[in-house]
């Protein structure tokens, strides 16, 4: 049960990434047209953990069907099972490009920049930096103009398996899967 809420912490959080509908791009669209927001959002409570995230994004869609842009993202989780209670911060960059195969389905990748802070022990923190170059697939349904459901699943090609305790990896598995209901402005 725990760990199902840890996955949930991390992965079930309300996401909202900017994109775009069906819509055809003008002849000269301006930059404004061109330009989408978005983000991601995360807020949980638990007797164990508080958790908060912020994922501002920014994008721009070069042509029709390929897009590019980055994210930043910064996280505070408050460990409630040591006394005295400990804060980490996070924070990362994830510079990102899309692809509009065919319809709904589109193709993805990214690298993620992540400044990790971690509770090593019941008093201990470490802070820690990793890469990660990431690609894969996904479905865009679109609802609406500026808003719809996504789906996707990524493949972390720099995702290594730890070896001991001490060996702290942000990832348990190479695979990265996202989905929520997406909200452009």
């Amino acid at each position: 049960m725990k760990k199902v809420f840890l996955l949930f912490i991390f992965f079930g959080s309300l996401t909202a990434y900017g994109q775009w509908g069906a819509e055809e791009l003008d002849q000269k669209p301006s930059i404004k047209d061109r330009i989408f927001t978005g983000g991601g959002f995360g807020l949980s409570f638990s007797s164990n953990f508080d958790f908060f995230s912020l994922s501002p994004l920014i994008g721009y869609r070069v042509t029709q069907r390929f897009a590019a842009g980055t994210s930043i993202t910064y996280r505070r989780t408050t460990y409630k099972f040591v006394n005295p209670k400990i804060s980490t911060n996070d924070w990362g960059l994830s510079p990102f490009v899309r692809y509009q195969v065919r319809g709904p389905l589109f193709l993805h990748a990214e690298y993620e920049y992540l400044n990790l802070q971690y509770l090593m022990s019941q008093a201990q923190l470490e802070r820690r930096s990793f890469s990660s170059f990431m690609a894969g697939a996904g479905i865009f349904q679109p609802i609406g103009r500026r808003a719809g459901f996504f789906a996707i699943a990524l493949y972390n090609f720099s995702y290594r398996n730890p070896t001991s305790a001490a060996d702290y990896y942000p990832y348990n598995s190479p695979w990265v899967l996202r989905a929520g209901v997406t909200a452009g402005f």
